[in-house]
């Protein structure tokens, strides 16, 4: 007799597949772990695999969360790009490149911080507006995430 599964709380993240984001009809099994340490999934209705972290700010990273908790701690503490590399022994392009991504998904990266963290609202303020100062040339998502998070310019 097959042991009963366990109660799996993620969705499919296939665009294409008919359960996108649906919990109801779900048929997802755990697959395995990838090198980075995340689970895997495997969506039975469109024969796709995912990772657990597929559409937030540590997908394709090879930093571990811990890592990158840190370097957003550095954040917080107002050190620059530059002092960060020195620091965690990461290349600034790295960083660089993980503060586009927050920057995209800075609603989740806020929730994340302010309850994980135990940031208060208003250092990850600070940090954002750190942020937003320090990098020249942000996408037009960039943009509008950090626009969403930061108190004195939420347009409505």
């Amino acid at each position: 007799m097959a042991r009963p599964r366990s109660k799996i709380d993620i969705t499919c993240q296939n665009h294409k597949c008919k359960y996108f984001l649906k919990e109801k009809g779900k048929d997802i099994i755990k697959r395995g772990k990838n090198k980075a340490g995340h689970q895997q999934y495997y969506c039975n209705h469109c024969n796709k695999w995912f990772v657990e972290t597929a559409n937030t700010p540590l997908y394709w990273k090879h930093l571990s969360e811990e890592e990158i908790i840190t370097i957003c701690k550095h954040l917080v503490e107002k050190n620059g790009i530059r002092s960060i590399e020195r620091i965690t022994g990461h290349h600034r392009d790295t960083i660089g490149r993980l503060l586009e991504d927050m920057a995209v998904h800075a609603e989740m990266m806020n929730e994340y911080l302010i309850k994980n963290l135990v940031l208060t609202p208003v250092e990850c303020d600070e940090m954002w507006t750190f942020v937003k100062k320090n990098k020249r040339k942000w996408t037009p998502g960039a943009r509008i995430g950090i626009r969403k998070v930061m108190r004195g310019s939420i347009q409505q």
